[in-house]
Order: structure tokens, then C-alpha cells, then sequence
């Protein structure tokens, strides 16, 4: 990861401040993009940008602009940014598919595609999203969250092969459950030791987002622990 550029959507979270963490120690340059407003104690050698709407098109463009202006380009985008409801379809909320479809699947389109010119002139240019286990069979009160991230698995295929002929490859983890606060507080009966550490899973994602994954692209990659 020496010298690359590495731009993170959802930086702020648990996951994204994983990947960040790691991927500066290793030498990269590093972009945290978030919704949430910058939080105070980012170390001075990453660039914080808060309130961002990668909902918005323009947002997005802009906030890459702002990465490639800070650090003279761009060589990998890893697409964390995402949230999760579990409802059921008789007792939920209509306005959950709508909602999860743009934090989820929205954020990812709109950030790849602001940041695909700038991929391009990389000579290792990379896109990393995040997919999920649980939207490679449903359970019950998944059914929301997990049409949306078939939509982003949905997307990085489809997006592999459009970039095919050229320096980007595009490629997602699906994790199961990530060892989150926010998840042992609501599962506290569950162990999590058998879930995914953040780290574990930053691990994967910056082997994506290296060159030495050139030869992995439209790679769908389970990242499960032992659930």
C-alpha cells in the first residue's frame, strides 16, 4: 500500500476507521468520506471530509475532486458507507427498501462512478464494496437489507466487466457479522468471537485495493468467521 491513494466511504464508522487505520500504516495515503461531520483526533497525514451526501451525485464528485486535489490522484475507492434495518415485510416500514437502496447501493454507484476517471489514470486502479453473506440467501426480516446489497454485488460484477480492458478492477467482500459495539448491544446473547473483526476484514478489503489483486476482478469474496 506504499504511496497509494486510498479514498473510504463511510470513513467514520467502525469499519472504515479499521481500513484507514491499517492502510496508513502501511504506508498509504488516506481519505476518510462520511455523511457525519469529521471527528476531532484524525491523525494529521489523513484527510477527514465530513458531511458529505454520497447520496448526491455532485457531493460525491465533489469529494473526490477533493482527494485527487490532495494528494495528486486517486488508486483505490473502498465503498463501506451502509447501514442495516431487520423488518419484516408484515410489520415493517415501505420506506425501509427505499432507504437501505440509497445508503447502500446508491452510495456505492454514485462514489465508483465519481471516482472512475480518476481509477483510470492509476496504473492499479481499484474499487473495493462491501456486500453481504446475508444477501446471498435471505433470512427472514433480511429481505430489505438484503436486496440492497445484492444490488451492490450486482454492481461490482457488472462493473468488472465494464472496466475489464483497463487498469480497474472492481471486487466485494461479503461479510457476515462484524464484531461492531452497535452489535453486541444488539445481540447480546450471541458470541462474538464467531463474527468478523473489523480488522480481519480490513485485512481483505486492502488486499483488493493492493496491485497484487490484479488478477481478481468481479470476485464476490465471502468473509464469514465461523457463523
Amino acid at each position: 500500500m506504499q504511496g497509494r491513494v486510498v479514498a473510504i466511504t463511510g470513513g467514520f464508522g467502525v469499519l472504515g476507521r479499521a481500513i484507514g487505520t491499517m492502510a496508513a500504516a502501511r504506508g498509504a495515503k488516506v481519505a476518510l468520506i462520511d455523511r457525519a461531520e469529521a471527528p476531532r483526533g484524525l491523525p494529521d497525514d489523513v484527510l477527514g471530509l465530513g458531511s458529505v451526501d454520497l447520496t448526491d451525485y455532485a457531493s460525491a464528485q465533489g469529494a473526490m475532486k477533493a482527494v485527487a486535489d490532495h494528494f495528486g490522484g486517486l488508486d483505490a475507492l473502498c465503498n463501506i458507507a451502509g447501514g442495516f434495518r431487520w423488518e419484516t415485510l408484515a410489520d415493517g416500514e415501505l420506506d425501509s427498501w427505499d432507504f437501505l437502496y440509497q445508503i447502500n447501493v446508491k452510495t456505492a454507484v454514485t462514489a465508483s462512478k465519481a471516482a472512475l476517471k480518476l481509477l483510470e489514470n492509476s496504473k492499479a486502479g481499484r474499487i473495493v464494496n462491501v456486500g453481504a453473506a446475508g444477501a446471498v440467501k435471505a433470512g427472514m426480516g433480511m429481505g430489505a437489507y438484503a436486496a440492497s446489497k445484492a444490488g451492490v454485488m450486482r454492481l461490482t460484477e457488472a462493473l468488472a466487466e465494464e472496466t475489464k480492458s483497463g487498469p480497474v478492477t472492481v471486487n466485494a467482500v461479503l461479510p457476515s457479522i462484524i464484531d461492531t459495539p452497535q452489535n453486541r448491544a444488539d445481540m447480546p446473547d450471541t458470541d462474538p468471537k464467531t463474527w468478523v473483526a473489523p480488522d480481519d476484514l480490513a485485512e481483505v478489503v486492502l488486499f483488493l485495493a493492493s496491485e497484487a489483486s490484479r488478477a481478481m476482478t468481479g470476485a464476490l469474496v465471502p468473509v464469514t468467521g465461523k457463523v
